[in-house]
């Protein structure tokens, strides 16, 4: 019997690990596949841990792993693609929001040849107007600039086959973006595609802000493009000076006055710093990523683990 895999990234998670664990228990009953559940509680400061221990004295094919602190969803990812054991591995969030039901499915999927079987959401009913808006847009800007097509409401939530785990490992950048990654492994992919599904309990820790920060990391991450567009920003610029400088000369010459200057100076000046300090963060960011890469510190920082394998 083959084994299946499934990491569950929790952060603040002490509401929903028991519905979780219900709901795929069900699941589980109508498939015949050796299951394995590996909780990666990325630094949770609420009862998580402990929900995650009663669940793996509950349940022989449960286990945990939890970092010295919060070390974010991306490392929680790769710590999980690691530890795991499985001949099929899958990633789901702890909220539900990544429908169980949807696994057998899936799981037929793969018997059909494909390596990947991902998922996407074909509306973002609940989701706040304001974050759908920029959540489309960035997948269009980041389609047209980065050579890796990522798929517009993709999930995490994806069946892989070991060779494709694999392949993600052999990927050792501290800097990740997992949706970008797996895009970029390449191999059979086929989505399923389903309505949005609210949290079954508890908040999101996903916020505006974070989402955006997360946004430009898989910019940076998979093009070039910021670099090429302050290049020409900068271009632009002295184009523009040029001319104005040339057209301020010959206004003086022909009203035979020397015009005072002043404010065109001060907003030329202004212009070209705001120009300078913008595309110098541009650079600065990447640059800073290649700081981070360099010192080659670990992802992540296990303070306790409970792993049946490791028994």
């Amino acid at each position: 019997m083959k084994k299946l895999s499934i990491i569950v990234p929790c952060y603040n998670e002490q509401e929903t690990i028991d519905i979780y664990l219900q709901e795929m228990k069900q699941v589980e009953a109508n498939m015949s596949l050796e299951f394995e559940y590996l909780f990666v509680n990325d630094g949770s400061k609420d009862d998580t841990l402990l929900r995650l221990k009663a669940a793996a004295n509950q349940y022989t094919n449960v286990n945990y792993i939890s970092f010295s602190r919060n070390f974010g969803k991306e490392a929680a990812l790769i710590a999980g693609l690691e530890a795991v054991t499985g001949d099929l591995i899958t990633v789901m969030d702890v909220d539900l929001q990544d429908p169980p039901e949807l696994l057998p499915e899936m799981y037929e999927k793969i018997q059909e040849g494909y390596d990947i079987i991902g998922t996407r959401r074909y509306n973002r009913v609940g989701e706040p107007m304001i974050r759908s808006f920029f959540a489309k847009k960035f997948y269009q800007i980041i389609n047209r600039i980065s050579d890796t097509e990522m798929v517009d409401g993709a999930r995490d939530f994806r069946l892989m086959t070991r060779q494709v785990v694999d392949a993600v490992l052999e990927l050792t950048e501290v800097n990740r973006f997992s949706k970008g990654i797996f895009s970029w492994v390449g191999f059979n992919t086929y989505y399923i595609s389903y309505e949005n599904r609210e949290r079954s309990a508890g908040e999101t820790t996903w916020n505006f802000w974070s989402l955006f920060q997360y946004s430009l990391e898989g910019i940076i991450n998979f093009s070039e493009a910021p670099l090429i567009f302050s290049t020409l920003v900068g271009l632009g610029s002295c184009i523009i000076s040029m001319l104005a400088m040339i057209y301020f000369f010959v206004s003086s010459l022909l009203k035979q006055n020397q015009v005072p200057g002043w404010p065109s100076l001060v907003c030329i000046i202004l212009f070209l710093g705001g120009l300078q300090l913008f595309c110098l963060g541009i650079v600065g960011k990447y640059i800073g990523k290649i700081f981070t890469e360099v010192k080659k510190r670990p992802n992540y920082i296990i303070e306790e683990s409970h792993c049946k394998s490791e028994d």
